[in-house]
């Protein structure tokens, strides 16, 4: 399985920038992982082959991290990787949109809705949360005692 981590716009925090780098490094200790920065929505179903009118099948499973999602519990995530792991072939692309979210249109081409939970995050925020949880659901899945069940 490859994952891409996908988030629209540019990374203005320092910071931010350097806890996806940490995250993104112990990720791909467990699976092949990128982290991939888009101008807009368009270049995100690009990314994926849902542009607009294509017409061949899709590149990769889609999954968006919107407030309106289905919330998980760590365990449950780490299921739902080690389920799509074991059962397709195609890349995950997990995107974190920009400050406004998605369009309608991007959600009705995601495969899967995810929540991070009901409080409102910055978008930069959330995609270190995002790239934490993928991290932790790895060590759940390899029995790392990075997860003590918390």
């Amino acid at each position: 399985m490859k994952i891409k981590i996908a988030w629209i716009g540019k990374t203005k925090e320092p910071a931010i920038a350097s806890l996806t780098d940490e995250y993104l490094k112990r990720i791909s200790r467990y699976v092949p992982v990128g982290g991939v920065v888009l101008r807009d929505e368009a270049a995100l179903l690009d990314l994926g082959g849902r542009a607009a009118g294509a017409k061949a099948a899709a590149k990769s499973t889609l999954v968006l991290m919107d407030s309106r999602g289905k919330e998980f519990s760590s365990e449950q995530f780490a299921k739902f990787l080690g389920d799509y792991q074991d059962r397709n072939p195609l890349p995950l692309v997990i995107a974190i949109g920009g400050a406004d979210g998605f369009s309608d249109a991007v959600r009705a081409a995601a495969q899967h809705t995810i929540s991070l939970g009901k409080m409102t995050l910055a978008h930069e925020l959330a995609r270190v949360v995002l790239l934490e949880q993928v991290y932790r659901a790895f060590t759940i899945l390899k029995g790392h005692p990075y997860h003590s069940g918390h």
